[in-house]
């Protein structure tokens, strides 16, 4: 029996983070012993720390697929999420945040934050002049998403489960993600998976081969990590092994534009022209604005060209969410 038509275009199961934007000077990373563009997970106590030696211009709800939902959304596409915040103000905050921007947010708070000292998640995302990103989260309540917190129904009302890779270190969080990519196929649906980082790649290289050779249809990832993941320093070469993997792999070189892979058929889409202020939610933007023309049914060069202009709108000024309106600027 044919499944039928999904209530949303896109669900993002992903970190419910608070995003702290801060800019600092150049060399900051480097003096404070960081990894320039690096992502690390600290504890609550550093994260206190870091906010209290910085100051930061923003708050918005986000996290990686959250940031990615709200682009989709911007793009008028339906959109769900599910992700665990904890029974606090910075949860009710990222709560009233997604819903303002018309993002069905079904997830029950963490009842049980409190008792085990666990708070709604922040990242510290620290922005040098030439845009690059260095990021810090405080992972909190979400390290509890599990199975119970992935509702069926959802899941078989849309079109496409966005998974995040940055979900993917605690044991729950993978029993998670293949149950929703089990209940996504059941219901004829498809399963994104965005790989988020090289070092996330580093811990969960074996996982992720396995969930994408049996549970994703559409990978999204960068050059950088897709190279770690089939562990080569040869981006043609990673390419082949991914598009050999999935049905469809969408995979971005920043100023090199993106190459989608789609059952052996190769596209390559070119960056769009743009002035990089913060790289923050660049490959967020991208993943969203892909995914808002492939549950249109667009062809794969028109889906990239839709990523590459949002994810260009997007690196062109502080924040993760898109200031101009992308529906008007791309005529949809």
């Amino acid at each position: 029996m044919a499944a039928a038509d999904p209530s949303f275009d896109v669900l993002g199961i992903g970190n419910a983070i608070v995003d702290v934007l801060a800019p600092v000077e150049a060399g900051y990373p480097e003096a404070n012993g960081m990894v320039p563009g690096s992502m690390s997970l600290i504890d609550a106590q550093q994260a206190s720390a870091l906010l209290s030696s910085i100051q930061p211009v923003q708050h918005t709800g986000g996290g990686s697929v959250a940031n990615s939902c709200v682009v989709a959304r911007a793009l008028g596409a339906r959109v769900a999420y599910l992700g665990k915040v904890a029974d606090d103000e910075a949860g009710a905050h990222f709560r009233r945040d997604l819903e303002a921007i018309g993002i069905s947010f079904s997830s029950e708070p963490f009842a049980g934050a409190a008792a085990e000292g666990l708070a709604t998640a922040r990242c510290i995302i620290l922005v040098t002049p030439d845009g690059q990103r260095t990021m810090h989260t405080y992972l909190g309540a979400c390290t509890r998403f599990g199975p119970a917190d992935v509702l069926p129904g959802l899941v078989r009302a849309a079109a496409v489960t966005y998974l995040e890779g940055y979900l993917f270190d605690p044991p729950a969080a993978q029993d998670a993600f293949r149950l929703a990519a089990g209940l996504a196929h059941e219901a004829g649906r498809e399963v994104a998976l965005s790989l988020s980082d090289p070092f996330c790649v580093g811990r969960h290289r074996s996982a992720f081969r396995q969930l994408l050779q049996g549970g994703t249809d559409i990978l999204f990832a960068n050059q950088d990590e897709v190279m770690s993941l089939y562990e080569t320093g040869d981006f043609e070469q990673a390419a082949a092994q991914a598009g050999s993997e999935v049905a469809l792999a969408v995979l971005t070189r920043s100023e090199q534009g993106s190459v989608i892979l789609q059952r052996g058929v190769r596209t390559d889409v070119p960056a769009e022209p743009t002035r990089v202020v913060d790289s923050t939610g660049a490959g967020d933007a991208y993943a969203a604005g892909f995914l808002a023309g492939y549950t249109r049914g667009l062809p794969m060069a028109e889906c990239g060209r839709i990523g590459a202009i949002a994810a260009s709108e997007v690196i062109s000024h502080f924040g993760a969410r898109p200031l101009a309106d992308l529906r008007q600027m791309l005529g949809l």
